[in-house]
C-alpha cells in the first residue's frame, strides 16, 4: 500500500452534528449522505486520486478539500468513516509526460505522489484509510477483467501490433446499471466527452464508440505485467472499480471526484462494478467543480497551474489557501484570482485575532448554525459568512466556537 500522510487532529465537539445532504449526479438532487442499512453507522467514500504529474494544483486541492469537509461533517455526526483513494501511477498521460521530460515513469510517479502527500498534509486534509496505487493491484484488476469476459460484459478487439485488447460492452444492462444512469447525459454529450476525456471512439473493431478499454495488451516499449488475461496493463475506469470493491463495502455511501469525472470515468466505474457484483457501486455520485485560472480551466494539459507547493514556498499560510478554497461553493465552477488569497489572508488575520483569548461559555447557538450550514450541501461559504458575521457583531470567541472552526473547517486558530 502506498504510504498516506499524517492525520490532522480533529477536535471532538459537544453534542452531535447533522447528516449532510449533498448533490447526487445520478438523481440531480440533494440526497442525505448517511450509511446504508447494510453497514449501520459506517459512512464510506471513494475519491478518485491523482495521475501523478504536475501535482498539486489548486483544482486538485479544491476537490480533496470538498471531500475532507464531507468527512469532517460525518465525523461530527457520529459516524464511523472509511475513506479510500487511489493513485493512477500507470496511464498514458503519465507515460507521455515521462517521455517528454526524459525520466523513468516510475520515478516521475513516485516523486509526484510524494509531493502530493506533502501538500495534503500541509493543507490539513484528512488522509484516506487506504491509499492504493494502481500498480499494486494489476493482477486483481486483470482477474476482474477475466470475470467480465466470462459473464459477457467484455469482448476482445483485435490490434494490428499486439494481442487483442479487451473492452467493456456499454450495452450491458442490469437493474443496478445501464449506460447514462449515473451521468444522466444523452448520447451526443457522451460521445463528445468520451473523445475529450481519454476515450477512443474511432477505434476499429469496437461494438460501440463509447465502449471503454478494460485491458491494453502489451506494446513494444510500454510497461506490461503478466496476468490472467495475458501481458498488458489495465484501462482507467476498471482500476477504480476494483480498488473500491476490494476496500469498501458496497454500495459506497459516496463515490467522489472532480466534475470532469462524471463521464466517462464514474459512469463506467459504476458499470464495471455492477457487472462484477450485480449491484450498484454507490448511493451518491458527488463531484467538485472546476477551478479556472486566467480564463481557462486549471489543467495539466493547458499548463495554467497554480501549485500549492509554490504558494507555500512563497510564504503563503496554508490556512489561507484552505480558506480561499472554502470560500467558493464546492460544486461550482469558479476562477482563482489573487484576490482570493488577499481576502483569505485578511480573513485569517481577523479570525486569529478574535480567537486569541476565547472564553469558556457555552456556544450552542453558534455551533448549531455552523452545523446547519455545512449539512446543507457542504455550504462552506455560508459557514464562513456565519463566522464573519459573529466577529463583526462583536461577539466574543469561545472555546467551543474556536474548536468548531478547527473540527469542521480545518482552520486552527490557536496554537
Amino acid at each position: 500500500m502506498v504510504q498516506s500522510w499524517t492525520r490532522p487532529n480533529v477536535p471532538r465537539l459537544p453534542g452531535r452534528g447533522i447528516a449532510p445532504r449533498i448533490f447526487d449526479a445520478a438523481t440531480q438532487g440533494l440526497v442525505e449522505a448517511s450509511p446504508h442499512e447494510s453497514t449501520p453507522n459506517l459512512a464510506s467514500v471513494y475519491v478518485c486520486g491523482i495521475t501523478p504529474y504536475d501535482a498539486t494544483h489548486l483544482g486538485h486541492a479544491a476537490t480533496y478539500l470538498a471531500f475532507d469537509t464531507l468527512i469532517r461533517v460525518w465525523l461530527d455526526a457520529g459516524f464511523d468513516v472509511r475513506y479510500v483513494q487511489n493513485a493512477t501511477d500507470i496511464d498514458d498521460p503519465l507515460l507521455e509526460r515521462a517521455t517528454r521530460d526524459g525520466v523513468d515513469w516510475r520515478d516521475l510517479a513516485a516523486s509526484q505522489i510524494e509531493l502530493f502527500r506533502g501538500d495534503m498534509q500541509t493543507l490539513s486534509i484528512i488522509p484516506p484509510d487506504e491509499y492504493v496505487a494502481v500498480t499494486e493491484v494489476i493482477s486483481d484488476v486483470a482477474d476482474a477483467v477475466k470475470i467480465l469476459v466470462q459473464n459477457g460484459s467484455a469482448y476482445p478487439v483485435p490490434s494490428p501490433d499486439a494481442a487483442d485488447d479487451l473492452y467493456f460492452d456499454s450495452s450491458f444492462t442490469l437493474p443496478a446499471w445501464h449506460l447514462g444512469l449515473e451521468s444522466t447525459l444523452d448520447r451526443p454529450a457522451m460521445l463528445q466527452l468520451n473523445a475529450e476525456r481519454g476515450g477512443d471512439p474511432l477505434r476499429p473493431g469496437k461494438r460501440d464508440p463509447l465502449d471503454p478499454l478494460l485491458w491494453r495488451s502489451e506494446r513494444v516499449g510500454e510497461p506490461a505485467w503478466d496476468s490472467s488475461v495475458g501481458r498488458g496493463r489495465p484501462g482507467w475506469h476498471v482500476e477504480c472499480s476494483v480498488i473500491a470493491l476490494e476496500h469498501l463495502p458496497t454500495p459506497l455511501t459516496v463515490n467522489g471526484g472532480g466534475r470532469d469525472l462524471v463521464f466517462p470515468h464514474h459512469e463506467f466505474s459504476a458499470g464495471h462494478a455492477a457487472a462484477l457484483t450485480g449491484h450498484a457501486l454507490a448511493g451518491i455520485y458527488a463531484h467538485a467543480g472546476m477551478v479556472a485560472y486566467e480564463g481557462e480551466k486549471m489543467s495539466k494539459s493547458l499548463g495554467n497551474l497554480v501549485l500549492v507547493s509554490r504558494l507555500v514556498a512563497g510564504g503563503t499560510d496554508p490556512r489561507s489557501i484552505r480558506l480561499a478554497l472554502l470560500s467558493e461553493p464546492y460544486r461550482s465552477d469558479w476562477e482563482w484570482t489573487d484576490a482570493h488569497l488577499r481576502i483569505a489572508d485578511e480573513r485569517l488575520a481577523s479570525w486569529t485575532a478574535w480567537a486569541a483569548t476565547p472564553d469558556d461559555d457555552d456556544d450552542d447557538d453558534f455551533l448549531a448554525e455552523l452545523r446547519e450550514r455545512l449539512a446543507d450541501d457542504l455550504d462552506t461559504a455560508g459557514a464562513i459568512a456565519v463566522i464573519d458575521a459573529r466577529i463583526r457583531a462583536g461577539a466574543a470567541a469561545t472555546v467551543t466556537a474556536v474548536s468548531a472552526i478547527d473540527a469542521l473547517l480545518g482552520i486552527r486558530l490557536t496554537p
